[in-house]
């Protein structure tokens, strides 16, 4: 985080808590799309996602997504599709979704958790070391998820460009934003985010996102 960028102190209100975190989960799922499809990615949007997975111990909420809800801009824009404000893009919803079922099988398995942690432990370090988005630390995540959540039954498949998601680093930085995803939906549960509140909760989610501005 920019040391010139002013913390934003993190909402009070559950529900606005609940949107910023899923606001994260979307923002991966968005960058996971652009990823396999352009092979570019916005790089506010990225950088804020691999800080927030490396970051094992945030001092505060807010610090988890860099102290402004701006950084998380692309995941609210997609919030406001899901509550249907604007259009939605089918592909980066089904991705949001699918991290979301995917962190609920994974809490359900204390032993993954467990290892999970001691990887993300262990990346923190790396990232001390390199720096949040060096390649050595986003390689790292991506192994993470894929010895951990891609051994799972539930598996998310990502669409794109073949030749695309062949290139070097292409697999470790869409694993890397999955490996996000996962994060935010954690955080998104632990603030009383479920998935029936985004259907029958969906006007809350609208005050929500309009808090955030």
């Amino acid at each position: 985080m920019s040391s010139t960028t002013p913390i934003h102190r993190a909402p009070d209100s559950p529900a606005a808590r609940q949107a910023l975190a899923l606001a994260g989960v979307f923002q991966a799922a968005s960058l996971v799309d652009e990823l396999a499809k352009t092979g570019q990615v916005d790089t506010r949007a990225w950088e804020t996602l691999i800080n927030a997975t490396v970051d094992t111990n945030p001092e505060s909420f807010e610090a988890i997504y860099g102290g402004h809800p701006n950084n998380l801009r692309r995941g609210l824009e997609t919030l406001e599709a899901l509550v249907g404000r604007k259009q939605a893009n089918p592909v980066v919803l089904r991705y949001g979704f699918s991290l979301l079922l995917l962190m609920n099988k994974l809490r359900s398995d204390r032993t993954m958790m467990d290892i999970l942690g001691q990887k993300l432990s262990h990346i923190q370090g790396q990232a001390e070391h390199f720096g949040a988005t060096h390649e050595n630390v986003v390689a790292s995540l991506g192994e993470a998820y894929q010895e951990t959540l891609s051994t799972f039954k539930t598996r998310i498949v990502v669409q794109g460009d073949p030749s695309l998601l062949q290139t070097r680093m292409m697999p470790e930085r869409v694993r890397a934003c999955l490996m996000a995803g996962i994060r935010f939906a954690l955080l998104w549960h632990q603030q009383g985010g479920r998935r029936w509140k985004l259907v029958f909760q969906r006007k809350a989610l609208r005050r929500a996102l309009d808090s955030l501005g």
